[in-house]
């Protein structure tokens, strides 16, 4: 079985003994669902309740959930869970009937937004508005070039696995993409970041108009979360800027940094001081519920929307819009964008101050509640061993976190929005016990 970098640098391997509950389910999963599926962990977790930020295993034991983004507002949210009961008492059906909620609530959600983009999609996963956004940018343009980074990930159908190179395995990138380094901020001068980056998207161009591919759109996860978890701000503006004039527009992937999380803005591309042509987003949307968005400029849309009459089943539902509208609701009246910028600059610091004592912490960065921690080995190499170490060791601590980036080595903390001082206070006391039984 191919090594897949996102699916296989913290999975479950069959080759320690567990209790033999656990085992039993583990190879009726097995049976039934054929080996493409990974668990997380050596030891994998069996969950049957969460609450906030809390998971509780068959067991009754009680785990701190600083990974989940899909749960975004925190799980089993009261308000979240009434409002889609209601609406699932009421009514369920598709958007070729009228129904106010998806209007009420594509107004709010472009509200958010920038004002050019004015229109928007729905489906139910980000892989499927990211193929969506692929298709549009493709007709507006009439190329068919995509520039992504050297480890993305932005889904699983056919069209974005061929721009998901972190999936790794048996597929491949397709002919007409191009990869260019990500702005690694721990490698290269924050000074050369953004010229570096933008730099390599125009050899990008090039290479694929001499293809005849042409540009049709460069896409970024606009933290760069698959890659390593990158977020300098500067960078994107230059590149998406020589992507426009090569014809081309730009697909802001927020499924990772939207929903402010990154405490700055509610969106990741705001970070950047840019406006995207279209924008797609999911998991955090519904808070569980699957619903997803690509929000658009009208006029990039338009040759799409005249020429393809679109249709998704489930898409915008009025059970997931009101999921969707709930999870507004919370991130404005908990004030969870100033909570995930306030908590997360206190784990940031918190983990900046045990690094500096740690010689196999190279660098913590992270915007709001997005940490990457870079763990090295003692020669100062990427250590993927060490960080898949650290997340089994923080796992026996009962706090659940994982890796990204090209050699797995960086720890990723992405905590439901309603991560607390507590929590923080939860999670560097196990790490920082990981950390002293690791020298």
């Amino acid at each position: 079985m191919g090594f897949s970098n996102i699916m296989d640098s913290n999975s479950y391997s069959p080759d320690q003994p567990l209790d033999p509950a656990i085992e039993s389910l583990i190879a009726a999963r097995d049976r039934m669902l054929g080996p493409a599926y990974r668990l997380f962990y050596e030891r994998p977790v069996h969950l049957v309740r969460g609450e906030g930020t809390r998971l509780y295993d068959a067991d009754g034991t009680c785990y701190l959930d600083a990974y989940n983004n899909v749960a975004s507002v925190g799980h089993c949210h009261p308000h979240v869970v009434e409002a889609v009961s209601r609406q699932l008492a009421t009514l369920n059906t598709h958007t070729r009937y009228l129904h106010r909620g998806i209007v009420d609530y594509s107004e709010r959600l472009l509200a958010t937004m920038p004002d050019a983009i004015d229109q928007v999609m729905y489906a139910c996963t980000g892989s499927e508005v990211n193929d969506l956004a692929l298709r549009v940018a493709e007709m507006h343009t009439g190329a068919k070039g995509v520039i992504i980074t050297t480890d993305a990930y932005h889904g699983n159908t056919a069209a974005v696995t061929a721009i998901s190179p972190s999936i790794g395995g048996s597929t491949a990138l397709g002919a007409h993409v191009r990869a260019v380094a990500p702005p690694d901020s721990y490698r290269i001068p924050a000074a050369d970041l953004a010229a570096r980056f933008a730099a390599d998207v125009i050899a990008a161009i090039e290479d694929l108009g001499a293809s005849g591919a042409g540009v049709s759109a460069l896409i970024v996860d606009t933290i760069f979360s698959s890659d390593g978890i990158y977020p300098d701000p500067s960078v994107l503006a230059p590149a998406v800027a020589a992507v426009r004039a090569a014809g081309g527009v730009f697909i802001a992937d927020e499924v990772q940094p939207g929903f402010g999380r990154t405490g700055e803005a509610m969106w990741g591309f705001l970070r950047h001081g840019v406006v995207p042509d279209l924008v797609t987003t999911g998991k955090p949307m519904g808070n569980g519920l699957p619903i997803a968005a690509m929000a658009a400029r009208s006029e990039v849309l338009e040759a799409f929307a005249r020429g393809v009459p679109y249709f998704n089943t489930f898409g915008g539902n009025p059970v997931t819009m009101a999921a969707a509208a709930a999870v507004l609701d919370v991130i404005e009246d908990e004030k969870l964008m100033s909570n995930a910028d306030n908590v997360g600059t206190m784990l940031h610091t918190e983990l900046s101050a045990l690094a500096r004592d740690h010689p196999r912490i190279g660098d913590v960065r992270g915007a709001g509640l997005y940490l990457g921690v870079e763990m090295i080995t003692a020669t100062g190499e990427s250590d993927r061993a060490g960080a898949k170490a650290v997340v089994n060791a923080m796992r026996e601590q009962r706090v659940l976190i994982s890796v990204c980036g090209r050699d797995g080595n960086v720890l990723k903390v992405r905590p439901p929005l309603v991560f607390s001082e507590s929590d923080v206070d939860w999670f560097c006391t196990a790490f920082t016990e990981v950390l002293r039984s690791s020298q």
